[in-house]
């Protein structure tokens, strides 16, 4: 209320009235966004984000078209070459002669143009310069550590081939993109097509499918046929990995993979009907054509560094083909030549082909690595590349025999393997050395592998059972570790665990794998540096015109404990240092030394790896048949019966190490920290067995019972036969585990001593002859042996028994 200020009456007051929202009728107030939903933008604003997305998108397309201009081709003759150094960077050779002529699209076949098109872009002829749904597929495969994928089409890639480089990056794919779209509108899918099948790299120095004909079948592209089309559009997704006529059996089998692939292709899209694809079978390859400069090892050396370029994603086939790089190797030019010397002087020197047939089957493998780096310092894959082309250093098809023991040696220790009656293993423990004495504990079917002239130990200790490779020690051994233990410490030491042949069953530690001779220097590596586990590598440093290209790092990883390592190594240091040890020829070294024989069945390889503190060097000997590329026996080779890596292996292993190391300081290696447990002392006068009571062989090395161990204690008698004709526990026995000496009788008379002058005469030399060429077979490697092997350590005599 309120006074009315002239009557004095009280009057209501007026208060202002307050206006209402109009409110429309049949639209309810839309309440605020309030919380997280005010970050979600509108529909608008999502529209009209499109908007402006789409518009800038296409604007910087039609910028990018616009500045993006289609450079001059690469011509031929700007071509370089390779050059190709050693550690020192004096020159081993240089590559790059390109092998190329071009030829119209008519004057190829149909068959070859639709292999390529089922092999890179079936949809070429009915879409555009890219594939959108291709490439998101291949970003999204990436992404999921799928590996890298191109997701290009043909028309992207004859850009690649022809304007850009193969360098995978950001930049050179959004140009790709943009003259791929400008070659497509102003060129007909023929004349792509004919400049894609012209520019490729399918290998052999050969650029473009005409070259490629030639140089894989020795016809002209007009006259390929199918098979022959699917191979060299085979080789297009990695020319140097798909050469069948010199890659490894993993290789050979991932090219007819990949062939198979091409041919379903072209009878899905009804390019070839399905009864002439049933009817076609895999296409005989010519061998490759020497190259002067890739004569001798540098072939070999050449090769190998490729292949670690290629195959770790360094540089492509394609783009190191292009030439212009400056790679330095490893190899040091000194060892190279003394590792050349040797294998001459004791192998080759020794050899005559021309008298002895088979002698022409001895292809021998090198590789000595610096276990402290991983570097290869020496690598010897043949008698000469343009004669031999498999790398007789990196090739996987031969076993590798009891080489494989002393993989199981470090798997036992560094797992604390307990006997089958509980007790933990060491260098001292009892084993039954009895030929073909069934192993305890396995599953199925008894494991009973013979020793090496099925010749019986009795009680024996694992460090008399490394010395003389007793394979019945060995196999259960590996049952006590557990089998798939060993496997997994062999690829801790090193093998790729993709060996063939490395699988977890009862012959895993006689070498039933079949790594290379570089695998097996660099498990010998991690043994040497402490159980430090580096890959081998070959390549030093790379540049092109003064760029320097990225090289992976060299990863070191603890695969075994140091004292594991050292242990094995002091076991191994017995193998040469016992006189009946199956690598006593090593000795002869004059410095402390460990290693390990190994001789497979039938003799077809025979083994030595071994190293001081400074250096392992890895040699074997394989049997090849010159013709057919079958693995043949090397018994008889150099006018031998017989065939064991204590001989020619262990005696190239001396001779190469003497100059490597000459005027090099001696050094020891590191005493295991075991408790006096490592094998030097003398053995328990009442050991128990771990197994069954063994049965008494004829010709038991040593006398059951009475074993004499360690490695400064050896026994007299039992000493692997290395004696001419000589004894393994009994006079004249058959060649014993790993002697390879010995004759058939097993007389009772008592051991004779071990002589104390090399009892295998090196032999006779002869003139060198002039080596013949070594045909490449048209076949790939043979096959993995199915049957299991029966032990592998060489021994060293020159009788009539085979050593493991």
């Amino acid at each position: 209320m309120s006074i009315d200020p002239q009557g004095g009456r009280r009057v209501p007051s007026i208060r202002p009235v307050k206006r209402l929202k109009k409110v429309r009728p049949g639209r309810p107030g839309r309440p605020k966004r309030t919380g997280w939903r005010r970050l979600i933008p509108t529909w608008r604003m999502t529209l009209l984000g499109l908007a402006v997305s789409i518009l800038l998108g296409v604007g910087l397309f039609a910028l990018g078209i616009a500045l993006v201009k289609v450079p001059d081709a690469h011509a031929a003759a700007t071509a370089q070459s390779n050059t190709w150094l050693y550690a020192d960077g004096s020159v081993i050779t240089r590559t790059g002669e390109r092998n190329r002529q071009n030829v119209g699209l008519d004057k190829v076949s149909p068959a070859a143009q639709h292999a390529a098109l089922a092999a890179e872009d079936r949809n070429f002829y009915h879409e555009g310069a890219v594939n959108v749904q291709g490439l998101a597929r291949a970003a999204l495969n990436t992404a999921k550590g799928e590996g890298t994928q191109g997701g290009s089409t043909i028309t992207q890639q004859y850009v690649k081939n022809t304007y850009l480089n193969q360098k995978q990056s950001l930049t050179r794919k959004v140009k790709e993109l943009f003259i791929a779209i400008k070659v497509d509108a102003t060129e007909s899918k023929d004349d792509i097509l004919s400049g894609y099948l012209n520019t490729s790299y399918y290998g052999r120095g050969a650029y473009g499918i005409q070259a490629a004909a030639q140089a894989y079948f020795g016809i002209d592209a007009s006259a390929l046929n199918a098979a022959q089309g699917a191979y060299l559009a085979t080789l297009l997704n990695a020319p140097s990995a798909y050469d069948v006529a010199n890659t490894t059996p993993v290789g050979k089998q991932n090219a007819v993979n990949r062939w198979n692939y091409v041919m379903d292709g072209m009878v899905k899209e009804g390019w070839l009907s399905a009864d002439e694809r049933s009817k076609t079978a895999f296409p005989e390859v010519k061998d490759p054509q020497p190259n002067p400069g890739l004569s001798g090892q540098s072939g070999y050396l050449v090769d190998a560094a490729t292949q670690y370029l290629t195959s770790n994603g360094i540089i492509s086939d394609n783009e190191l083909a292009k030439g212009g790089y400056t790679i330095k190797l490893s190899i040091d030019p000194t060892r190279q030549q003394a590792l050349q010397d040797a294998v001459q002087a004791q192998l080759h020197d020794t050899l005559n082909p021309d008298k002895r047939k088979k002698d022409a089957a001895a292809q021998a493998g090198a590789a000595s690595v610096d276990p402290k780096t991983g570097a290869v310092v020496a690598l010897y894959g043949g008698v000469d590349y343009v004669k031999h082309y498999v790398d007789n250093a990196t090739r996987r098809d031969y076993q590798a025999g009891s080489t494989f023991k002393a993989i199981a040696l470090a798997a036992a220790f560094e797992n604390n393997a307990k006997t089958q009656d509980g007790r933990t293993v060491t260098p001292r423990t009892i084993y039954d050395g009895t030929s073909g004495r069934k192993v305890r504990g396995g599953k199925g079917t008894p494991y009973a592998p013979p020793n090496e002239g099925d010749v019986s130990y009795g009680q024996i200790s694992l460090q008399q059972a490394i010395d003389k490779s007793v394979n019945s020690v060995f196999a259960q051994l590996a049952q006590d570790t557990g089998l798939q233990k060993v496997k997994d410490t062999a690829v801790a030491l090193g093998l790729p665990g993709s060996t063939p042949g490395l699988d977890p069953v009862p012959s895993i530690p006689l070498g039933a794998a079949t790594p290379s001779v570089l695998d097996m220097a660099g498990v010998y590596a991690t043994l040497d540096n402490g159980g430090k586990q580096i890959t081998p590598w070959l390549v030093q440093s790379v540049d092109r015109e003064g760029e320097a290209v990225q090289l992976p790092a060299h990863k070191t990883t603890q695969a075994i404990s140091a004292d594991t390592a050292s242990q094995v190594t002091s076991m191994l240091q017995g193998v040469v240092s016992d006189p009946g040890g199956t690598g006593f020829r090593a000795k002869a070294l004059g410095r402390p030394a460990a290693g390990k024989t190994g001789t497979t069945d039938d003799q077809k390889s025979v083994w030595f790896v071994g190293y001081t503190p400074e250096l392992v060097t890895s040699v074997a000997l394989f049997g090849q048949d010159p013709g057919t590329g079958a693995q043949v026996s090397l018994s008889g080779v150099g006018g031998i019966d017989g065939a064991a890596g204590g001989q020619y292996p262990a005696q190239i292993w001396t001779s190469y190490m003497k100059a490597a190391l000459k005027g090099q300081p001696v050094s020891d290696f590191p005493d295991p920290t075991d408790n006096g447990d490592s094998g030097a002392g003398d053995l328990p006068t009442s050991p128990s067995t771990p197994s069954a009571t063994p049965s008494t062989g004829s010709g038991t090395g040593n006398p059951t019972g009475n074993p004499n161990g360690g490695a400064t204690s050896r026994p007299t008698g039992g000493s692997n036969g290395s004696q001419n004709g000589g004894s393994n526990g009994s006079n004249g026995s058959n060649g014993s585990n790993g002697s390879d000496s010995g004759g058939t009788p097993v007389p009772t008379a008592p051991p004779t001593t071990q002589p104390t002058t090399d009892p295998t005469p090196k032999p006779t030399p002869k003139p060198t002859p002039t080596t013949q060429p070594t045909p490449q077979p048209t076949t790939g490697p043979t096959t993995q042996p199915t049957t299991q092997p029966t032990g592998g350590t060489s021994g060293t005599g020159t009788g009539t028994g085979s050593g493991n």
